[in-house]
């Protein structure tokens, strides 16, 4: 497996949430290694474009061997902030640009190469061809290994890939934010060998209440004995026992819940549990 199962999710790491020292940086960093979450997962946007950089810098005094662990960042949303002189969210896929980002993204985590490079949303501009002539040259160079994309739908999947190879899709998918199971996204990756990696994976069952949270927080309460596991532990688990070999991208920074996310790989919900917490997010039985 080139990436770890659960992937460290990095947004909330600097000053879009949490605000952590380097020192708390570095503790993360290796609690996470600790658990065999090896992968770290990025954004050149993040912090507005200041996390990557706050993470690099931890990184250098860390001690950790760069080949142990593995290393992702995504481009391509212009956004609205201090540190860019963007007038309006937009998107920037050009061949010139996505060769900077990478190399922006290099010099800020402090590394030579990328394990993965992402284009973070899909562009209605964007072209094949002009995405394949920079993922070339920066393979080509080795700054990065794999190239793959964020929120892409399967036509969009296969646009970029009429040029390129892609190994990775990272899409938003929860119990509350299954729709990729229906519409024929994961479906689409399996039989494409495209790996899928999850953000958000605990969806909205701990920030809402409301009718959908209550049945799933019902179903999931009879089944915390049983398999002798916190609630978001069999949400990761359900997650987890999809065939399409889901990476969840976990985004908490606190030891415990990411110590107890570790461990929701060794629960196997029976196929009827599964289903009954299926239920409970759908509010329905199956067809």
């Amino acid at each position: 497996m080139t990436y770890s199962r659960l992937i460290a999710g990095t947004m909330t790491w600097g000053s879009w949430g949490k605000q952590l020292a380097t020192k708390d940086m570095i503790s993360l960093m290796h609690h996470c290694l600790k658990n065999s979450i090896t992968t770290f997962d990025h954004a050149d946007i993040y912090g507005g474009y200041t996390t990557e950089a706050d993470f690099g810098k931890a990184f250098s005094k860390s001690g950790i061997n760069r080949d142990d662990i593995q290393l992702i960042s995504k481009c391509g949303i212009q956004y609205l902030s201090d540190n860019r002189a963007n007038t309006v969210k937009h998107y920037d896929y050009s061949k010139d640009y996505i060769i900077w980002s990478a190399e922006t993204s290099l010099k800020h985590l402090q590394t030579d190469y990328l394990d993965l490079f992402l284009l973070h949303r899909p562009s209605p501009l964007m072209h094949p061809d002009e995405v394949s002539e920079a993922i070339t040259i920066l393979k080509q160079q080795g700054k990065i290994k794999d190239f793959g994309v964020s929120n892409f739908t399967p036509s969009q999947v296969e646009l970029i890939s009429s040029t390129t190879d892609i190994a990775v899709n990272q899409i938003e998918f929860s119990l509350t934010q299954h729709t990729a199971m229906h519409n024929g996204l994961l479906d689409y990756m399996l039989l494409k060998n495209i790996t899928s990696m999850a953000w958000s994976p605990l969806g909205s069952v701990f920030k809402e209440d409301n009718e959908q949270t209550r049945r799933i927080h019902k179903q999931l309460g009879t089944l915390l004995d049983k398999y002798n596991a916190t609630e978001d532990q069999l949400l990761l688990a359900w997650i987890l026992k999809h065939p399409a070999n889901i990476h969840p991208v976990i985004g908490t920074t606190n030891l415990k819940r990411i110590t107890d996310a570790k461990n929701a790989e060794q629960i196997d919900l029976t196929l009827e549990d599964w289903f009954k917490i299926l239920v409970a997010a759908q509010g329905h039985k199956v067809p």
